[in-house]
């Protein structure tokens, strides 16, 4: 045990729960005011649902033990034997219960970041059932392929240092999939857009804040990878962050508030993969070369393909992650990190075979297995509130609450 390593586990833990709040309000301010309540209280429910769902089976299923590669087994069922001991297999220098809980932190974020695409016109209790279904078929199988011991990605050697397969790419794929099943908001495009720019900035304040956590802290311990972590991951968003602006100040002749910040998560999602792998010099490519995708994806998915993804998720956390994922087997050199591999620029194909194997099969069985929930849940109970609930705001028909209240 390594007292060091301990005290800044703590801190990347409390930093990724951080950004749930974040992502409530991010996605609150890019609503409209009569939904912003809801919105935000849909990623804030993940804490308590997904929480305690990883307690009694999340954790257990995704490391302890192995079937085939494909998921893990009862053995911790209920956090029994996740004591005040090292975590041998996964973080020897720090207690179990604190690895426990620094990845509760992944598993909850990610159905959080989902909500976005469907935002202003969900059920609030066919969401309560959703999340947790979807976090057990999903979340948790592909986390035990990507960084359970025997998960069928790693023993393969795909890559992932702290969640563009795992967190991004299926979050990303399945607002997809959502926005597609529960179908376009009545008001669609949107003319007013959200109703709240400067709390979109202080939501991806938190999320940039919380990300020093989600990617420095994937080095599990206090040491200089984390340190070059939190360097790849500043440098990407940055990069990304003034392309988007670029970017939107050339097709739309002015920058955006909304899009910086957009553009910053983009570079945040990137370089998610690739934080523990690349050099400082590439997480500024891999920011910008994603920026510039996913500013073009948005405009695709909504202005070509007319599909209301409200708050881009499937552009920023879909595309990204998978854009990440690849530059990151295109980039990654062991000079950085011995424990990972080298890239096409290093010399080898092996690493883009496999992460291109994994993001396909990651793409595939979140696509189906989100449509599949969609549709056990749709069976019981609607998906989407009535055409009269939507216009009067989700605020008000399904909580009884405002975001402001004017006198």
């Amino acid at each position: 045990m390594v007292a060091a390593d301990v005290a800044w586990m703590l801190v990347a833990t409390a930093l990724v729960l951080l950004m749930t709040p974040g992502v409530a309000f991010f996605y609150g301010g890019m609503v409209s005011a009569r939904s912003a309540v809801s919105t935000k209280f849909q990623s804030f429910v993940c804490i308590g649902i997904v929480g305690l769902l990883w307690a009694v089976c999340g954790y257990s299923l995704v490391f302890s033990g192995d079937n085939f590669g494909l998921i893990g087994n009862f053995d911790l069922f209920m956090l029994k034997g996740v004591d005040l001991l090292p975590s041998k297999n996964y973080a020897p220098t720090i207690p179990e219960v604190l690895y426990m809980l620094f990845q509760a932190t992944f598993a909850i974020i990610t159905p959080a970041l989902i909500t976005g695409a469907v935002a202003e016109r969900i059920r609030f209790k066919a969401w309560l059932i959703i999340m947790p279904l979807w976090s057990l078929l999903v979340y948790v199988p592909v986390a035990h392929w990507v960084w359970g011991n025997g998960g069928w990605i790693a023993k393969m050697g795909g890559l992932d240092f702290a969640g563009g397969l795992v967190v991004h790419m299926t979050s990303g794929y399945a607002a997809l999939v959502a926005a597609l099943t529960i179908g376009r908001r009545t008001n669609f495009p949107s003319p007013s857009g959200g109703f709240s720019a400067p709390m979109v900035l202080l939501g991806t304040a938190f999320l940039w804040f919380g990300w020093f956590g989600f990617n420095a802290g994937s080095a599990l311990a206090a040491n200089a990878l984390a340190a070059h972590a939190a360097g790849t991951t500043m440098f990407a968003a940055c990069a990304a962050m003034v392309a988007w602006i670029i970017c939107d100040w050339t097709v739309l002749g002015k920058p955006t508030a909304v899009g910086a910040a957009v553009g910053a998560v983009a570079g945040l999602v990137a370089i998610t993969p690739a934080a523990g792998f690349v050099t400082l010099q590439a997480s500024i490519a891999i920011g910008a070369i994603t920026a510039v995708i996913c500013n073009f994806a948005t405009r695709l998915v909504k202005e070509r393909l007319k599909t209301d993804d409200t708050v881009d998720v499937f552009a920023c956390h879909g595309v990204g992650g998978t854009v990440g994922t690849i530059l990151t087997a295109v980039f990654a050199t062991t000079t950085v990190n011995p424990a990972g591999a080298n890239g096409l620029l290093y010399g080898s194909w092996d690493l883009l075979k496999a992460n291109l194997t994994g993001a396909a099969a990651v793409i595939v069985y979140t696509m189906i297995m989100t449509f599949i929930v969609l549709k056990i849940v749709e069976f019981f109970i609607p998906l989407r509130v009535t055409q009269e609930e939507e216009e009067s705001g989700l605020d008000k028909t399904q909580h009884g609450e405002r975001a402001f209240v004017f006198h």
